[in-house]
């Protein structure tokens, strides 16, 4: 995989690499740990290489063929508790380029930013959040090397609040990336810290015990909480 990533970049572009890589990952279906894990960060660290995640079947449906066309090295990975969601799709639309994120909630007091399988919680978190007043801004990340971070920038400068949510550990993550980076470039916006909703530090448990490793509407809700307490 480390080869497949340099050859692109090494050649000036004279060697093309349109190779996708497919990769079911996450929890939340019951398999055995090693099924369960969500490794993104681990290729994310692989410079040349680029990683996506879709959320949703009209994601899925448009990333798939962009990620084919592209002349780069993908990682795609597929969140498994998702594939028997249903959506509409419309195969006559434009889509969205594949290396940018997408605000799928519009919102004033909190921004709440997640990928994959944690993007409907998060989403049914800010609707049940919405009857205690609780206007959350949700964005899909879909891209997470590179990540596009310049609408979630723009996001906390507007609610001033930030919640990042992913099924991964929470050391050296794309969760802890998109808290540093935004800290950094909005830390004058920030009227709370930066949080974070993640598995724990541990390797995943057995199916049994995995409702209480993963994050879930409860603990979004509670780092909201917090948040708008601050």
């Amino acid at each position: 995989m480390s080869q497949l990533a340099k050859l692109h970049f090494r050649s000036q572009g004279v060697v093309r690499m349109p190779v996708v890589v497919r990769i079911p990952f996450g929890g939340g279906i019951g398999a055995v740990e090693h099924h369960s894990e969500s490794p993104e960060s681990f290729f994310a660290h692989i410079g040349g290489l680029k990683v996506v995640a879709c959320s949703n079947p009209g994601d899925a449906y448009w990333m798939i063929q962009q990620a084919i066309a592209s002349d780069d090295p993908i990682v795609f990975f597929e969140p498994k508790r998702r594939y028997w969601e249903k959506g509409e799709v419309d195969p006559t639309a434009t889509p969205p380029p594949l290396f940018t994120t997408k605000v799928v909630r519009p919102g004033r007091t909190l921004t709440l930013v997640s990928y994959g399988p944690l993007v409907r919680t998060c989403l049914e978190a800010a609707t049940a959040a919405a009857a205690d007043g609780h206007d959350i801004e949700v964005i899909d990340l879909r891209a997470l090397s590179p990540l596009d971070l310049g609408p979630v920038v723009a996001s906390v400068r507007r609610t001033g609040r930030l919640v990042v949510a992913a099924e991964a550990p929470s050391e050296s993550s794309i969760s802890s990336e998109v808290a540093a980076r935004v800290q950094e470039a909005a830390f004058h916006s920030l009227e709370a810290p930066v949080l974070r909703v993640t598995g724990f530090d541990t390797p995943y448990p057995p199916s049994r015990c995995e409702e209480d490793y993963l994050p879930d509407l409860d603990r979004v809700l509670d780092a909201v909480d917090r948040s708008m307490a601050w």
